[in-house]
């Protein structure tokens, strides 16, 4: 089924997305990422469906879309609520159609593919503000899954700071660091703004600058958002 994925930035949402994808019976097959807010919208068309050789200035060659590289497999469409209007509507084809054509050509390719999407935008206010298609938005929202933010789920704050002290020693080299109840404590006294991914950088900056075991004045002193 397709999944409409919500929530603040750095909550997982591509976390949530690849988790899915790998338990799904199509977890053999491509998992394709498309971020809409990075690509241009001039642009956003070619990189989705492809274009041919020619179709305008810059075309020097062939190009296969996203979709059609995710043929079979599962395309997660990051920050779909940036996409400009036209391509929602060429995307909403390929959902009705299961079949898109190449910028420059009329030949139409039949695909099979599952669309994962995820926005931290509020889909809702996009339609009153035109900003987003109603039709698309209900094609997409086939099961929705709303992330919450890291300051409505503190009891995750002690799994996640010992999964990222590890990872993150292991990427420095060096023997692992814990960070003492106390220390646990003190991080979830922060609003985390930048949610989960902001706790990972914390995370890391206790570890480079402090010792093998992190206590609550090393977290007051180091990880504050004031710090610097």
């Amino acid at each position: 089924a397709r999944v409409l994925i919500t929530g603040e930035n750095g909550t997982g949402k591509e976390v949530v997305a690849r988790t899915l994808y790998e338990l799904s019976h199509r977890s053999a097959a491509p998992f394709v990422e498309v971020n809409c807010a990075a690509i241009p919208s001039e642009l956003i068309e070619s990189e989705l469906f492809g274009h041919e050789k020619g179709a305008f200035t810059s075309a020097i060659k062939q190009r296969i879309g996203k979709f059609e590289q995710a043929d079979g497999g599962t395309i997660f469409l990051d920050e779909v609520g940036d996409m400009s209007l036209s391509a929602q509507t060429k995307v909403l084809r390929v959902l009705q159609e299961k079949e898109l054509t190449r910028v420059g050509s009329d030949k139409n390719i039949k695909v099979d593919v599952r669309v994962f999407a995820a926005t931290n935008k509020d889909l809702k206010k996009e339609i009153a503000n035109g900003n987003f298609r109603e039709d698309l938005y209900h094609r997409l929202n086939v099961i929705p899954i709303h992330v919450p933010p890291l300051r409505e789920r503190l009891e995750d704050i002690p799994l996640l700071v010992n999964h990222f002290a590890q990872i993150i020693c292991e990427e420095q080299g060096i023997p692992l660091k814990t960070f003492d109840s106390k220390a646990i404590e003190e991080l979830k006294k922060f609003t985390w703004s930048g949610n989960i991914r902001e706790l990972r950088n914390v995370v890391e900056r206790v570890i480079i600058l402090c010792g093998k075991s992190i206590t609550s004045e090393d977290v007051k002193m180091y990880a504050s958002p004031n710090f610097l």
